[in-house]
Formats: structure tokens, C-alpha cells, sequence
């Protein structure tokens, strides 16, 4: 090696190599993106391996076009959005937008589960009501990713994100004290 050439310059990762440590940081996401696109454990289960197995092909042609956390949500939310188009075609299911919404899901009233399980499972039952677009602006959201990572992902401006970000809140909030008012 000529004196002065860098020493620090690591070859690139191969596919198997890539996939491996994507899987590794990011698999919890994916179970949790996963059960926000399927409400069926089983179907949300085939899921998680579909969408590891395209993250695995991905890395094949992944040359670094965005950073490794928007590549792998981008993969994981474009195979969920095709499965659940997919179960659509299969069996139709009245999915609305942000503008359709007007109540969350009912309280389970499983007296062992505690508010916040039951909160959560609300929740989670309102965001598989959404439309495919603004579900996986939402998952993105609660995964804590910023306005113009989500944007990265989906294709969306940053003030497109916000804006569908903050209606949804502001939705969520007004379902949520409505309903704690008829309690």
C-alpha cells in the first residue's frame, strides 16, 4: 500500500451482509409496521417474511441513494401497501382517508388488559381503517421518524407530511375526548 492512501476505507457490505444487519437493527420495526398494516397475527406474521424477504433482495441493488433507515422502510412500507391492495382485491373492506375517519375503534372490555393496552388496541384499529397513504404516514410517525424522513420514504413533501400528520392528531384527539366525554 502507497504511503498517504487511506486505510480506513471499508469495501462495501454484501447483499447477505447488508440484509443481516438491517434485519438486526431494524426487525422490531418491521414486526411493529407489520402488525399496523395486518390485524391478523397469522397474516401479519407472512408479512414480516415478505417483507424480509424483498429487503433481502433489495440490498442487491442498494447503492446508498438515501440512507439505510429510509431504504428499509421504504421496502418494508411498499410490500405492506401491496399486501393489503392485495387482501382488497380479495375480500373489500370500507377503508377510509383522514377525512373519513370520525370515531376510533371500541373499547375492548377485557377487565385484565389496562387503559393503555386498551388505548393502544384503539388506536391500532383506527390506523388499519386508513387508507393504505396515510396509514404508512402514520406508522412512520410512531416509529418517531422526522417529517423529511417519512418524506424520503413515501414519495411526500415535508409540509405534505406535516399537514397529514397534524390533521390526524387533531382527529385523534378530538375522537378521543369525545369518547372520554360519553364515559
Amino acid at each position: 500500500m502507497a504511503r498517504g492512501e487511506n486505510t480506513l476505507h471499508k469495501a462495501p457490505l454484501s447483499q447477505d451482509d447488508a440484509y443481516r444487519s438491517a434485519a438486526e437493527e431494524y426487525g422490531r420495526a418491521i414486526d411493529r409496521l407489520a402488525r399496523g398494516y395486518e390485524a391478523d397475527a397469522d397474516l401479519a406474521r407472512d408479512l414480516v417474511q415478505d417483507i424480509h424477504a424483498e429487503l433481502w433482495r433489495s440490498f442487491a441493488y442498494f447503492e446508498g441513494q438515501c440512507s439505510v433507515k429510509s431504504w428499509v422502510y421504504r421496502i418494508a412500507h411498499n410490500v405492506a401497501v401491496t399486501h393489503v391492495q392485495t387482501a382488497l382485491r380479495r375480500k373489500p373492506e370500507a377503508l377510509v382517508g383522514l377525512d373519513g375517519i370520525t370515531e376510533l375503534a371500541a373499547r375492548d372490555d377485557l377487565a385484565a388488559q389496562t387503559e393503555a393496552v386498551q388505548l393502544r388496541h384503539r388506536l391500532l384499529a383506527t390506523v388499519h381503517r386508513l387508507k393504505p397513504a396515510d396509514r404508512q404516514v402514520m406508522l412512520l410517525y410512531l416509529e418517531d421518524l422526522t417529517g423529511a424522513e417519512i418524506g424520503e420514504v413515501t414519495g411526500l413533501s415535508a409540509g405534505a407530511v406535516a399537514t397529514r400528520i397534524h390533521r390526524l392528531k387533531n382527529l385523534l384527539a378530538d375522537t378521543l375526548s369525545h369518547e372520554g366525554d360519553s364515559q
